[in-house]
């Protein structure tokens, strides 16, 4: 599985490096969209652009894309809404949500992004610290096998490798 925000560069290199893997925009990416027309049209911080939004997330949110693409175009007068539409044609098979969670699969990066910091994030990005490639990357792989408790799987791995 691919998670992007929708930038055709990144299909690009997920087609090329993962091919055949599902690709998924990123939720709160696609919401954002939604956002930036909803301020475009009512203004921002207005109440109609709040129940606007709404209507439209929930829509994306319950794989009515139909519905949210024929909103869209009652206000293709204005250049965020035709970027929208854009955005929404371009990606729509990679914004069949409810299927995707049917079957398990993660729609939003928040969790991911979450979890690179707190892995990566509290122990290489200290004040200070300086490290090579190779130093980072062996430090990452202990410190996941750490914290998913599979550290005893690592050295048994490489004590077999080692043998062999």
């Amino acid at each position: 599985m691919v998670l992007g925000d929708g930038a055709p560069w990144i299909w690009k290199i997920a087609d090329e490096l993962f091919p055949g893997a599902v690709q998924i925009v990123d939720l709160f990416h696609a919401k954002q969209h939604l956002w930036d027309v909803a301020k475009a049209i009512y203004g921002p911080g207005t109440d109609m652009a709040e129940r606007w939004a709404k209507r439209r997330r929930d829509e994306l949110d319950d794989g009515r894309l139909g519905a949210l693409l024929r909103a869209l175009r009652r206000h293709e007068g204005r250049d965020e809404a035709r970027r929208c539409i854009d955005y929404l044609r371009r990606n729509r098979h990679r914004m069949r949500y409810p299927a995707f969670r049917a079957t398990g699969l993660c729609v939003a990066s928040g969790v991911v992004e979450a979890g690179c910091k707190h892995v990566v994030g509290t122990r290489f990005k200290r004040p200070g610290m300086h490290w090579s490639v190779a130093g980072v990357n062996a430090m990452a792989t202990l410190r996941c096998c750490v914290l998913s408790d599979r550290l005893d799987h690592f050295w048994t791995r490489r004590k077999t490798r080692s043998a062999a």
